[in-house]
């Protein structure tokens, strides 16, 4: 979805803030688009932001356990997570591998319980604020009962976690909670 918007008046009619957007192709795809009221080098460093993380995920008790497990992660830079999901304990660990701040930085799973995995994170002003976009690109393992579990539940619940971590990062940027824990 597409909208234009200047400052509070939108020229589509759509008045929500965040656009989700599932591709059906061989990996499954999720982007998110979610307009927030802050600088852009503001919601781009909570974006990257070992700590904000760790706030927006307490519902899985994510950990990170390795590699930088505080403050800004940036380019070549890997975390460890240990989380709760669907009642286990897992492993995962990502590094950066693409970085242009603020406009772009990318993480891709090393190691972990998908096949692989890779999260696009983009960052465009507009004239109130940043209009944040997440594309998420994934595959599940085990073939077959991978692609089950995707259209059953895997995607329903990723695209939940990533809403909100949006939230979260929203919610930090429009106030002055940012200051809290982007300390660098």
């Amino acid at each position: 979805s597409v909208f234009i918007r200047k400052c509070n008046i939108f020229l589509h009619a759509t008045f929500h803030t965040q656009t989700v957007t599932i591709h059906k192709t061989t990996m499954p795809r999720i982007e998110l688009q979610t307009e927030i009221k802050a600088d852009k080098n503001v919601v781009f460093d909570l974006s990257r932001s070992i700590d904000l993380h760790k706030i927006s995920t307490k519902q899985t008790n994510e950990q990170a356990i390795a590699g930088k497990t505080s403050g800004l992660i940036g380019i070549n830079e890997s975390v460890t997570w240990r989380a709760k999901h669907f009642g286990v304990y897992q492993n995962l660990t990502s590094i950066i591998t693409e970085y242009d701040r603020p406009n772009y930085f990318v993480d891709e799973m090393q190691k972990g319980a998908f096949k692989q995995f890779r999260h696009e994170h983009h960052f465009a002003e507009l004239n109130c604020g940043t209009l944040m976009t997440d594309i998420f690109d994934y595959q599940s393992p085990f073939g077959l009962f991978g692609k089950l579990a995707d259209k059953l539940f895997l995607e329903k619940y990723m695209t939940e976690l990533l809403t909100e971590r949006n939230r979260i990062i929203k919610e930090f940027a429009e106030s002055d909670k940012w200051k809290d824990v982007l300390i660098e």
